[in-house]
């Protein structure tokens, strides 16, 4: 059995397909913010709606921040070539969708609890847990794109979703 070329990877392909917005360090980093968000909301014993308005709001004023100071180091940055405003904020708009996307599935799984598709508290929890999931993803593919064997992989998957699991032992010492 031939090992697949890491181009090809059905993991790296979906990668290709979810970017510019995840797998990025921007993706990692919100992903922390809204796991963080999930575990301190929820251990306070409040309802999926109530957690998803303070992941979505705090989202939003977190990214148009980041857009914000990266607009201002691009038009700052003495290095780089002399760009327009709307140029340092398109790019800064392009290199931060990974924090905006990475709250998607958390979101949507908040909002499945809002409706009632599944209980406020399993909503709340599976959430938090999807942060894991994710984190996991985008470490393993981080060191797929390197060339990275499995075993590097895999520690490399672990090594990032343990900032997932910091907050759910965060939510369980809280809670």
């Amino acid at each position: 059995m031939s090992a697949t070329p890491a181009d090809q990877h059905p993991i790296l392909r979906t990668h290709r397909a979810l970017r510019p917005g995840f797998g990025t360090e921007a993706a990692v980093y919100g992903t922390i913010l809204v796991s963080g968000l999930i575990a301190v909301s929820s251990a306070h014993g409040e309802t999926s709606a109530v957690v998803l308005i303070t992941v979505g709001v705090t989202v939003v004023v977190f990214w148009a921040a980041h857009v914000y100071a990266g607009t201002v180091a691009r038009l700052g940055d003495e290095g780089a070539e002399h760009i327009g405003v709307r140029t340092a904020i398109r790019r800064s708009v392009r290199h931060s969708l990974g924090m905006l996307s990475s709250a998607g599935v958390p979101a949507l799984i908040l909002l499945a609890g809002t409706t009632r598709l599944i209980p406020d508290d399993a909503a709340n929890e599976v959430a938090l847990w999807s942060g894991t999931v994710i984190l996991a993803f985008l470490g393993y593919v981080a060191f797929l794109r390197r060339g990275s064997g499995l075993w590097a992989r895999i520690l490399g998957a672990v090594g990032t979703a343990s900032f997932g699991v910091v907050f759910v032992i965060l939510k369980a010492f809280v809670h």
